[in-house]
């Protein structure tokens, strides 16, 4: 295949894959013999970082990133490594998701178009109709790399290409499930220095299908919600989108009745926000794949709402979105007071007056008792008090000191907030619920799984948030190695193929360095939170130093004392797949205890608002019962991801890792160093030696004959040869491929993406012919069956009504077509 003489030929170091190599005649793009996905018309200038004047073309094709680098330059974004998509964030518009594109990729096999992440889902999609086969589509990445873009234009896809037959039920689990997007952007992501549009939490959304391949409803899992956000935020960085929409897009009179303003730096979980505040960090579709605001990627018309792109016209879009959903307006009404109030609590201010201490401000109580329906000396108690049982059902009432009462007002303020998150991600749940779905009747339901959780986090100052996201992106990598690496070299040695082991970063053990039963660090944390006396987040450090000192990925300041970049009895580093993160222990008991005082839960489950009742259920407990210590959120957030990768790995899986070119959110440059890292780190480059050591694409002989036999006078129609395997070589020695490709015990093994594209343009050109070809025996039969009147034909002469001999004729068909003609007639 000859390139246009526009572009350079592309190195190939990635490209040990299966895409076709072929062109695109539209305008929009051209697809390299590597196959990627490029855009030729950019008309921007391109830049290299670090330091590289040289073109990009003149890069050794042995450079890790030489392919990734010629693909941005001409704003390729998709390539294959097998069956992994690698998405490079663009920073700018390219229209490769429209309807038209949509149709391009329907029904397609992966191989057959360009790459895509439309490729990739319809993959997932057919497996799961075709197989019965649950199937998972996991993005990962950095924060700012584009997963969360990726995941709303997988699930686009999916909504485009079911329910043909238009059926009502079907069509409102579809919009549920696209403007859920929408709703869980502006209370779950927010601005921070790396991406306009992060996720501040991490999810799981399973898509349940009938037998049809028609979605009947869903499921939406969350994890970890970053709920420290509310408090406070680095500096750059915003609060919660939904905050700042409220703000800036509510109207005047509803902004009175919540006794609010329309200025965010008035309010103190939302001051330092409004200082770097950002035009368009409210996510939904006007984002590019790092959030960057207006330069997203052109979406087909309108599954989010490009209201979506500023807080004030965001506000208009999630309100929609929510009475899509089946939000009620006295719910949504819940929701707004509910997000004022937490931000009149966090202007609340403590004082002393000689041993007792005050309010400053006791209007503030009264908004917000107002606000969160409760009364108002209530209010006030749970504020500067708690009760605590004293044993024999006495209760004893304990002021707070002012700092005591500030701690209490922020682990509301966090509470509160968690909460509502978690009651919207479970009412979107009750509107995507499969209703009246029974498998007797309906057949057995399937699932797709998309994955979307935050990216790996480097900050200036890491703290238990960063730790717990950066143990999540390991398990995720452990079980990418694990189904991709291991099991791609393992299916060589089961097929009996020839093959040399190749050898790959585990992580394991890091992986055993956080969650291992009483010796990881989550155990030494929660040994640390029940210990009796007064434990303080240094002597944590102290003990992780003693029982973890000898770990190879584990160091500290006292264990390396000349390393200056930590600080004595604060910091500790991990060496992570990713590389190196240092944490802060600062916080780290403290966010894992998460204490809550009764007093605050006993208040609001007795608030006359139903929706934040509804949110405290065990506020209900008497203060003198007792309960069984609580799980502490390290724990239940390992377990939540140990069962999430469970999940996944029973589900046939589906990858897409993306890369971030640069921290400048720019169309133009490309961090060489910056990629390299991530490609070393996805464990990209070891799927790359194991696809280009190994074989880009296997099948059954039996459905790769039933795709190709046409191409081969020995399988046309049927073979009569002993076993599928010998009628599949046959195929392949005919057309002179033998060299290319290993037989397998139930696979044939193909090397090299150039065969499969020959065999896919052959077959392309002889499918119309073999339909015109049925077309005319049909004919034949049916002027033999029921000849013109007045015909005087001889019906012997089946060439001058098209029969066996004149349906070949004039087609100019391979020979071997016509042999199979009394066959498909019949």
């Amino acid at each position: 295949m000859v390139l246009p003489p526009q572009h350079h030929p592309a190195p190939q170091h990635l490209a040990g894959c299966h895409p076709m190599a072929q062109h695109s005649t539209g305008c929009h793009s051209t697809i390299l013999s590597h196959g990627t996905w490029c855009h030729p018309h950019r008309t921007t200038s391109f830049s290299v970082l670090p330091h590289s004047t040289a073109p990009h073309r003149m890069l050794p094709t042995a450079c890790p990133m030489a392919t990734p680098l010629h693909r941005f330059s001409q704003g390729c974004i998709y390539t294959y490594i097998g069956e992994v998509v690698v998405a490079v964030n663009p920073y700018q518009a390219l229209a490769l998701y429209g309807p038209p594109m949509v149709e391009r990729y329907r029904g397609r096999e992966l191989y057959e178009r360009p790459p895509h992440l439309f490729a990739l889902a319809d993959a997932a999609y057919k497996a799961m109709k075709r197989r019965a086969k649950d199937t998972c589509i996991v993005i990962s990445g950095e924060s700012g790399a584009g997963k969360t873009e990726a995941s709303k234009y997988i699930m686009q896809y999916i909504a485009a290409i079911t329910n043909p037959t238009q059926r009502t039920e079907v069509e409102r689990v579809k919009n549920v499930l696209l403007k859920s997007n929408c709703v869980l952007e502006a209370f779950g992501n927010a601005k921070t220095n790396r991406n306009d549009n992060s996720s501040r939490f991490g999810k799981y959304m399973d898509i349940n299908f009938d037998f049809k391949g028609d979605p009947t409803g869903g499921h939406v899992h969350n994890y970890l919600l970053e709920k420290s956000r509310v408090l406070q935020q680095q500096p750059g960085e915003r609060n919660f989108h939904a905050f700042y929409q409220l703000l800036l897009g509510a109207p005047a009179a509803l902004l009175t009745s919540l006794h609010l303003c329309r200025d965010p730096s008035t309010y103190c979980y939302t001051r330092e926000g409004a200082q770097g505040d950002v035009s368009g960090a409210a996510g939904g579709p006007g984002r590019d794949q790092g959030g960057q605001a207006r330069r997203s990627w052109p979406l087909m018309p309108s599954p989010w709402p490009q209201a979506c792109t500023d807080d004030a016209s965001g506000y208009r879009a999630v309100e929609e979105a929510m009475a899509v959903i089946g939000f009620s307006p006295e719910e949504i009404g819940s929701v707004r007071r509910i997000l004022a109030a937490i931000l009149h609590l966090g202007n609340l201010r403590f004082t002393q007056e000689e041993e007792t201490t005050l309010v400053e401000d006791t209007s503030g109580v009264s908004v917000l008792a107002e606000l969160t329906a409760t009364a108002p000396d209530s209010l006030h108690r749970a504020l500067l008090a708690r009760t605590v049982a004293a044993g024999a059902g006495e209760l004893i009432e304990k002021g707070h000191s002012p700092k005591e009462a500030a701690y209490a007002r922020d682990a509301c303020a966090k509470a509160i907030y968690e909460r509502l998150f978690c009651w919207i991600v479970g009412r979107i749940n009750a509107g995507i619920a499969a209703r009246e779905y029974d498998a007797r009747v309906h057949g057995k339901s399937t699932v797709i799984g998309v994955l979307d959780i935050y990216g790996f986090e480097i900050f200036d100052k890491n703290s238990f948030e960063q730790f717990c996201i950066n143990y999540c992106n390991e398990k995720l990598q452990q079980l990418f190695i694990e189904l991709i690496l291991r099991q791609e070299q393992a299916e060589y040695q089961r097929e009996g193929i020839t093959w040399q082991t190749i050898e790959y970063f585990s992580n394991e053990p890091i992986v055993e360095l956080v969650e291992q039963p009483h010796r990881g660090i989550l155990a030494l944390l929660d040994e640390a939170c029940l210990a009796a006396g007064t434990v303080t987040d240094s002597l944590f450090l102290a003990s992780m130093d003693t029982r973890l000192g000898h770990h190879a990925h584990y160091t500290s300041r006292k264990l390396c004392p000349t390393d200056k970049t930590m600080e004595f009895n604060r910091d500790f580093r991990i060496k992570h797949y990713a590389g190196d993160v240092t944490y802060s222990v600062e916080g780290f008991l403290d966010k894992n205890k998460d204490t809550l005082f009764q007093d605050f839960k006993r208040l609001f489950y007795n608030s006359a608002d139903p929706v934040l009742r509804a949110m405290w259920p065990d506020g209900e407990q008497s203060i003198t019962e007792v309960t069984k210590r609580p799980l502490t959120t390290g724990t239940l957030f390992k377990n939540s991801i140990v069962a999430l990768v469970e999940n996944l790995a029973c589900k046939e899986p589906y990858y897409v890792r993306c890369i971030k070119p640069n921290d400048q959110k720019s169309p133009t440059l490309f961090d060489m160093e910056r990629c390299q890292h991530q490609v070393s780190y996805l464990g990209l480059l070891e799927n790359v030696r194991v696809r280009r050591a190994g074989f880009a694409y296997r099948q059954p002989y039996h459905r790769f004959l039933l795709r190709y036999k046409m191409t081969c006078e020995y399988t046309w129609p049927n073979h009569l040869m002993a076993s599928d395997r010998e009628a599949t070589q046959a195929l392949l020695e005919q057309h002179g491929f033998q060299d290319d490709v290993a037989y397998g015990h139930t696979k044939v093994f193909i090397r090299t993406p150039r065969t499969l594209v020959c065999l896919e343009q052959e077959r392309a050109q002889l499918i119309p012919i073999i339909v015109l070809l049925l077309q005319k025996v049909a004919s034949a039969a049916d002027h033999q069956e029921h000849p013109p009147v007045g015909d005087g034909a001889d019906p012997g002469q089946g060439g001058r009504h098209g029969g066996a001999g004149g349906a070949t004729g004039g087609l100019g068909l391979p020979a071997h077509l016509g042999t199979g003609l009394p066959l498909l007639a019949q």
